[in-house]
């Protein structure tokens, strides 16, 4: 039943870990760009946050994965639920934050891309919902309750 635990809890941990240093990834390019600026910092600090929405996509699965677990069958569905939607989440935050990164870097060269620069932040942004939408939809087939 620890792996039913592990599964649990991965989602919004490893999420965090990801958003944690997708975020530090973006914050640090937002700060050497508010060196070379003399204006529109505000855009620079909202994307740099923009990995952090990981750790809310790993807080809804996990929440929707919490359940008690007398079965050993989804006790390892859990675990695989919640271990690789984690590891997603991780990996998406991560580059995000460099996709962020990115399009700070050049904005503040050419302001008037910067809303464009931010389509590849986005469409990683989209991989990280398909694996929200892919655990929550694999956890409504685990069975509920002590089952």
């Amino acid at each position: 039943m620890v792996l039913a635990w592990v599964g649990v809890f991965a989602p919004m941990a490893l999420g965090a870990v990801g958003s944690s240093i997708g975020c530090s990834r973006a914050g640090q390019a937002a700060c050497g760009a508010m060196l070379a600026t003399e204006s529109g910092y505000g855009k620079f600090i909202g994307v740099s946050a923009m990995p952090a929405s990981q750790t809310i996509y790993g807080i809804v699965v996990t929440l929707t994965l919490s359940r008690s677990v007398n079965n050993p069958a989804a006790a390892v569905g859990l675990l695989g639920i919640g271990l690789f939607a984690g590891i997603a989440l991780m990996a998406s935050a991560v580059y995000q934050g460099y996709a962020c990164a990115s399009a700070i870097n050049v904005s503040k060269d050419k302001p008037e891309v910067f809303g464009i620069s931010l389509a590849p932040a986005a469409m990683v942004e989209g991989f990280a919902v398909f694996a929200l939408v892919f655990a929550l939809v694999l956890a409504g087939s685990l069975p509920q309750g002590g089952a």
